[in-house]
């Protein structure tokens, strides 16, 4: 359990991460990172960290169609988990 927790820290910081240095990039109109990367992050477990640095940076908040895709991720993820969890595959504990 403790190796899937410190996966997930360095997934999500790097979301942050990444989510800062394309605000960064955005700023210095230079090469940007692509939205499937972004949301590859988002998909793979960075749900925290890409919201987080959404928000810190401000960054993303206003496109319509990266938001449609980041909260339909999430909402996917949340449905994965309830099944999960409603199937006994991951005990509550």
């Amino acid at each position: 359990m403790t190796i899937l927790f410190y996966c997930f820290l360095i997934i999500n910081t790097l979301a942050f991460l990444v989510i800062g240095y394309d605000k960064y990039l955005a700023k210095k109109h230079k090469r940007r990172i692509a939205e499937k990367t972004l949301l590859s992050f988002v998909f793979i477990g960075g749900t925290i960290g890409s919201g987080l640095g959404m928000l810190t940076f401000r960054h993303k908040t206003t496109k319509t169609s990266y938001l449609w895709k980041f909260w339909g991720i999430v909402i996917f993820q949340i449905g994965v988990l309830y099944l999960l969890f409603t199937n006994g595959i991951i005990p509550f504990k």
